[in-house]
């Protein structure tokens, strides 16, 4: 049964406080707005505090043009996305689920709540599939595994967004959900015309830094949702998410709303708890579909020490470092590729794990060289070898199936070391070492 009351206490911000009673958590209010406003004009809010009669509420549209004596009412649920298998797909979404494509809203379907639980740990399996991008460092060298959660730790300038766009296209998923929260209106732009060529298996949930701060904080919900039932019907579901410190952001304003005691430089104290419900709906389901989790993390001075990205750490399954326009080879990884990476080829650890480290020989001579040192032979091959890596293998715009990035890495080992300075085993030297060439010089004969 709905409740209606007509006396607002306090509004502060994008928050407003009055008294209620048999109100839950969570629940949705219409706010009919009066005061100077054109007769039957709402808006909708939503209530995240309850202290006995005392109930406080997150106003999606704000609060502005809202007075003491507008009436408010409870409807008796929770925020809810109107879900059709087939509507949702190559539709644009604002932060609470209202089309802005120009089209009209999405009428028949069910209606799911949004951020509800995780799924039951019993009907989940352990990961086990690859997602193939096209991109050799995430695919030969930090693979992305279906259900993982994986966040994107860049600085703002970096194309972390195109880069996100190039997955969303490249992706082996049946569905695409990406949510944009505080984009730029060239980004939401951007995103819209690259997404356009894989409209029929995408969804855009979109909030630009000119809207309400607080549908910023309903787009992961409604993109985790959208997902969530499209995995329940047996589709693989690729989330990408940006920039969810934007949504953290957001998360700080209310809480310095509602006055509550901030945390570590001002953030909610539960900021931990808010992240990990999120990022824990990634999911392989036994039996049905899955949902991946690839979410863009802005460190505010490139410092992997703020809150955001810290408490990420620890509830992720790794990370890409996009540092200088590349995913960064020492700073990222991928924990769950091990299970993966014993499936696609049998040379595909050793190869990522040798490449890697004569990169990393590479970046030492470099040092010694700034340094004035002499360096040898040896040291050269190394520093050629780094060239051709960072060409071939790191520049984002190499796009290649994995088996051809394996078949890539040997080429370029084979061109600058011998098989013993490659320090790859044996078994493997002999199965693949200049295979390539083995292959030309037969075609030719």
């Amino acid at each position: 049964m709905k409740k209606a009351y007509r006396h607002i206490e306090q509004i502060a911000g994008p928050v407003i406080t009055l008294r209620a009673e048999g109100v839950a958590f969570g629940e949705l209010a219409r706010v009919r707005l009066g005061g100077g406003q054109s007769e039957g004009e709402s808006t909708y809010a939503q209530v995240i505090k309850i202290r006995e009669d005392e109930v406080t509420l997150q106003v999606f549209a704000g609060s502005r043009g809202i007075s003491t004596n507008d009436e408010v009412e409870f409807l008796g649920r929770q925020v809810q996305l109107q879900f059709s298998r087939d509507a949702l797909l190559g539709r644009v979404f604002d932060g609470v689920g209202e089309p802005i494509d120009g089209r009209p809203a999405v009428e028949a379907g069910a209606e799911v709540d949004i951020g509800g639980p995780s799924f039951n740990p019993a009907c989940r399996v352990i990961p086990s599939q690859m997602i193939r991008t096209g991109i050799p460092m995430i695919d030969l060298f930090n693979t992305l595994v279906e259900s993982q959660k994986l966040p994107i730790f860049s600085v703002a300038g970096e194309p972390y967004n195109p880069l996100l766009a190039r997955i969303a296209l490249q992706a082996e998923a049946d569905v695409i959900v990406l949510g944009g929260m505080g984009l730029k209106y060239d980004d939401y732009l951007y995103f819209r015309s690259a997404l356009a060529p894989s409209k029929e298996r995408s969804i855009m949930f979109v909030h630009t830094a000119s809207d309400p701060v607080v549908e910023c904080m309903m787009v992961p919900d409604m993109a985790l949702a959208a997902a969530e039932r499209y995995a329940v019907e047996g589709r693989r579901a690729l989330v990408l998410l940006t920039d969810m410190t934007a949504y953290t952001d957001a998360m700080k304003e209310v809480a310095v709303a509602m006055e509550q005691i901030p945390a570590n430089r001002g953030y909610p104290g539960d900021l931990y708890s808010q992240l990990a419900s999120r990022y824990e709906k990634a999911v392989d389901i036994e039996g049905s579909g899955s949902i991946t989790i690839l979410a863009v993390t802005t460190m505010p001075g490139d410092d992997v020490t703020h809150p955001v990205p810290d408490n990420t750490g620890y509830i992720t399954e790794g990370q890409l470092y996009l540092k200088n326009g590349v995913i960064d080879p020492f700073g990222s990884l991928s924990r769950l590729k091990q299970a993966v990476n014993r499936k696609t080829r049998v040379d595909h650890a050793d190869l990522s794990n040798a490449m890697i480290r004569l990169y990393d020989a590479c970046q030492k001579v470099r040092q010694q060289q700034s340094m004035g040192f002499d360096i040898g032979a040896l040291d050269r091959k190394v520093l050629t070898y780094g060239e051709e890596f960072e060409t071939r293998m790191m520049d984002l715009e190499v796009n290649l199936p994995l088996e051809d990035q394996l078949d890539l890495g040997w080429e370029i080992l084979g061109r600058h070391f011998t098989p013993e300075e490659s320090g790859l085993p044996r078994r493997l030297v002999d199965q693949f070492w200049n295979r390539d060439a083995s292959d030309r010089d037969s075609d030719a004969a």
